[in-house]
């Protein structure tokens, strides 16, 4: 508390001690003074973010936009075929990482890493040579010819091909590419594609408490945060519309209570046949490089299901920016 306070300490370090002190409290059970430091090290960050929720609704609204059925139907086996990838896609503390270490201990599965090849294709299609210029994805889609997203496909493939082991098929962890299941959906389209989803509450005020080591600037604010997981929500709803069948939704609440047959259901989205290893997950010694990596070495518990609850009295504005979504996630 002492050198937190310190007026010439720098803001990086600022950060990083508000955010230590901030766990070390909640770990002592001191709710209020936890979040105060929380509060504090997510102020700087935000100061320093130049993150603009009004622009992820943007491009959420765009893609709802031009992402059409139609689109779909149009371009039906178009793409690579390749069965290889697998996509993770989500929020950050949604559980993600578990199903990617469950689905990594299967013989034929390689873990890999958040691979950012989906959204550099993204960005080349958008064509934006600076900050200001109007990016032409992903109306762009509709552009595409078959040969043109066959080498997409391909390029993905080749550019992942140096994280693989030379096992079957692989994951990609990405969460933001939840925006782009659509591209995913015309490039690859035997690709399988994991959406996890966590409560909101939980998840958005677990994200709140995490310092990232990169990216990831929506979570350094209550309300952005908030308008984050309701625009995820809602382009995500826009895919299962347009893309039925596409996209498995596991919810990490079914996976704590249910574990065995959610593993199993999981498997089976993936055409893979079921190994016990996949049920001790948490015995695997591969290498994880996200914030659940402690988390994923223990067997599956419950305890971080209403970890926000300490904090509830403090979470007002949150409740607030995922209000449209209180009746299908109760927050009582």
């Amino acid at each position: 508390r002492k050198v937190v306070d310190q007026p010439d300490l720098g803001s990086a370090d600022r950060v990083h001690l508000c955010f230590a002190l901030a766990k070390g409290l909640e770990d002592n059970n001191e709710f209020d003074q936890a979040y105060d430091y929380y509060a504090r090290g997510n102020k700087i960050k935000k100061q320093q973010s130049g993150y603009s929720a009004d622009d992820t609704s943007a491009r959420i609204e765009s893609m709802k936009k031009h992402c059409t059925a139609v689109l779909f139907q149009d371009k039906q086996g178009f793409g690579n075929m390749s069965p290889d990838p697998i996509f993770i896609v989500g929020l950050p503390r949604s559980g993600s990482t578990l199903l990617e270490q469950i689905l990594a201990s299967h013989s034929l599965v390689e873990g890999t890493m958040e691979l950012p090849y989906v959204g550099q294709l993204a960005r080349q299609l958008g064509g934006k040579k600076k900050k200001t210029d109007k990016s032409k994805y992903p109306q762009v889609l509709w552009d595409l010819s078959k040969e043109q997203c066959i080498k997409l496909g391909q390029r993905f493939l080749d550019a992942a091909q140096v994280q693989r082991s030379g096992k079957p098929f692989f994951i990609d962890k990405m969460p933001n590419n939840y925006a782009h299941v659509g591209l995913i959906s015309l490039i690859l389209p035997r690709a399988k594609i994991i959406d996890a989803r966590r409560h909101p509450m939980a998840t958005c005020f677990s994200a709140f408490k995490q310092l990232f080591a990169a990216g990831q600037q929506f979570t350094y604010s209550l309300d952005d945060i908030g308008r984050y997981y309701t625009d995820y929500v809602a382009v995500m709803d826009h895919w299962n519309e347009v893309l039925p069948g596409k996209v498995m939704q596991v919810r990490y609440e079914a996976v704590v209570s249910n574990f065995e047959e959610q593993v199993r259901d999981l498997l089976e989205f993936c055409e893979l046949d079921f190994e016990p290893a996949c049920l001790e997950f948490y015995k695997s010694d591969r290498a994880v490089r996200t914030a659940s990596s402690e988390q994923v070495r223990q067997p599956i518990y419950s305890d971080a299901l209403e970890q926000w609850k300490n904090f509830e009295s403090h979470l007002g504005p949150l409740k607030k920016s995922l209000s449209a979504l209180q009746h299908r996630y109760p927050f009582d």
